[in-house]
């Protein structure tokens, strides 16, 4: 079930649940919205969907010095999807950050930020700038 993108559902040893399947392709869908909002908005996309043993970063962009690791949460509404980033996750996308760090050193001058964009339907979506700290 491979999508246009060349992304496809997890892997698991049995067939995944339509509800999982759903939910797979609703986040690769916000991403690709969140992606070409930053876009417009003037940043360039460095990386998506960047894993790590320890976390994922959905998107990494930047603008001028500035790098932003992305975390993108696609709810009923934007209040909802506010509340999906959860104090365990920052903390896996801190982690993963600094595998990113590790992995791109002439970066590690630049100004960081961790952003979320909140997607929900019918809506434009939601950039919230230093939406947590690395301390969380």
């Amino acid at each position: 079930m491979a999508k246009a993108d060349g992304a496809s559902p997890p892997a698991t040893a049995k067939a995944a649940s339509p509800a999982r399947v759903a939910a797979f392709r609703t986040g690769i869908s916000a991403e690709s919205r969140a992606a070409a909002y930053l876009m417009a908005k003037g940043y360039r996309i460095l990386a998506k969907r960047f894993r790590t043993p320890h976390g994922e970063i959905d998107l990494v962009a930047k603008k001028r010095n500035l790098i932003a690791f992305i975390e993108v949460k696609a709810r009923a509404s934007l209040d909802e999807a506010a509340y999906a980033v959860t104090p365990r996750q920052q903390g896996r996308i801190v982690n993963a950050a600094q595998g990113w760090l590790m992995a791109h050193p002439e970066h590690a001058e630049f100004e960081l930020r961790f952003d979320a964009i909140l997607i929900a339907p019918r809506r434009l979506p939601r950039h919230l700038l230093a939406a947590f700290d690395a301390s969380t």
